[in-house]
């Protein structure tokens, strides 16, 4: 038996966990047998454009005998597809950003010889296997592949350390500044760019070691960032997550199934010029955003809502509806005055306050301790994908510089702008279409 089913992908927060299957078949990283509810040793599979596929496994038990796994640990996100993982793949339970630069005196050679061992390492590691680099440290060797993912994407400076400044496409462009802009250079911008999503802390945290190992000479290790999201399985179905503020976070989101979602995220088949390489591959812009939580709490939650135009309790627009009912930006109160304000995050955010502009949300939440002054040292670690940050990103935090309600509770304090190029086919490594081009 080798059939799969494929269903569409999901933009929410997790894959509800099963029970653990009870037909004796033992697990462990090194085999992927796996259990889904109580279909025996069965795994999931997520294919890197978010679809989701039942396969079955036919290998012998482990004769290690390693304990089963649960749905949420056998899911395996596919590393060969049109667009790298990590992108459409459903928020993961724990996540970490690390942007390199090369060392000095490395150049275009020594980038293509890491990224080949990075693609192997991402290749085996997401498949529930020990890396084949000779660098695995065996911290995940009894977990399954726990729905991770490794996405690797180019700096700026990148194209300048590589003599292919030819190449550097337009969409790299340095972002501008912003009024609400505190950023700190060390944790900002880098030659690449690796994210890794997990739905267990310890594998997601295996990949990042063993990246970092592979990096060798090459690379060195330019700011390191951890976030976190509701886990996996925690709730009976997916949801919408919510951020450190308590309000639900990406509502708006493109979907997959949306008719125009390939043309707003990601670069086209057929890209001429310096876009050619990136064909299929998307830019991400990411934010480190501090949110002032203390003063932000001490708002009434009425005020909190208007702040942002939707309920707390369930993310429903103020003029009512659900979640994923459309706001009425034009709805009048009794009051004579706009249901949502006009400075509301959600008016000013919606594309259609923007010329259609739209952006894939994908973050994770951090904290990294109290701060000296006692304040919580908090946010969310902002990560978009658009098919080019000038018509995505740009115009939208353009027009909520100048007048969002949300603005004075965040703090913009470390920034990057990548392109990551499209998914590897089988045989390649990320990024050969630029480095051996």
């Amino acid at each position: 038996m080798n059939a799969s089913v494929r269903t569409s992908g999901d933009e929410s927060e997790g894959t509800p966990a099963g029970p653990a299957g009870g037909d004796g078949i033992d697990i462990s990283r090194r085999r992927l047998l796996g259990t889904v509810g109580a279909a025996g040793a069965t795994g999931l599979v997520i294919g890197a454009a978010g679809g989701i596929g039942i396969a079955a496994v036919v290998e012998d038990p482990d004769p290690a005998g390693s304990p089963a796994l649960t749905t949420v640990g056998s899911t395996e996100v596919m590393f060969h597809g049109k667009h790298q993982a990590g992108i459409t793949t459903p928020l993961q339970s724990r996540g970490h950003l690390v942007a390199f630069d090369l060392a000095p005196g490395a150049g275009r050679k020594e980038a293509a010889a890491l990224l080949r061992r990075w693609s192997a390492t991402a290749k085996a590691l997401m498949a529930g296997r020990p890396a084949t680099t000779g660098t695995d440290t065996g911290i995940a060797l009894d977990a399954g592949p726990s729905s991770l993912t490794v996405t690797f994407g180019f700096g700026r400076t990148f194209f300048d350390r590589t003599g292919l400044t030819a190449r550097r496409p337009a969409q790299l462009d340095p972002l501008p500044a912003f009024s609400s802009d505190v950023l700190d250079p060390k944790r900002s911008e880098g030659d690449l760019w690796v994210q890794i999503g997990a739905d267990d802390a310890l594998v997601a945290f295996h990949a990042l070691r063993t990246l970092q190992k592979d990096a060798g000479d090459a690379a060195r290790v330019r700011w390191q960032m951890n976030g976190f999201n509701r886990s996996a399985g925690a709730t009976a179905r997916p949801m919408t997550a919510r951020n450190l503020m308590g309000q639900i976070d990406g509502t708006g989101n493109p979907r997959p199934t949306d008719p125009d979602f390939d043309r707003r995220i990601f670069v086209p088949q057929g890209a001429s010029g310096a876009q050619e390489w990136m064909a299929g591959g998307s830019y991400a812009v990411f934010r480190r955003i501090r949110m002032l939580l203390d003063d932000w709490e001490k708002l009434p939650l009425d005020k909190q809502e208007k702040v942002i135009g939707r309920r707390k309790s369930d993310g429903a627009p103020l003029t009512g509806g659900t979640e994923t009912t459309e706001p009425d930006l034009h709805k009048i109160g009794p009051d004579g005055r706009v249901v949502i304000p006009d400075n509301a995050h959600a008016r000013i955010s919606a594309p259609e306050q923007n010329g259609g502009a739209a952006m894939l949300r994908r973050p994770f939440s951090f904290h990294d301790g109290i701060a000296a002054d006692g304040t919580p040292d908090a946010g969310l670690l902002f990560i978009c994908w658009q098919a080019d940050p000038l018509r995505g990103f740009v115009p939208v935090q353009r027009k909520l510089d100048r007048g969002d309600a949300l603005s004075p509770f965040l703090r913009h304090e470390a920034s990057g702008l990548f392109a990551v190029p499209g998914g590897p086919a089988e045989g390649e490594y990320v990024g050969q279409r630029l480095l051996e081009g």
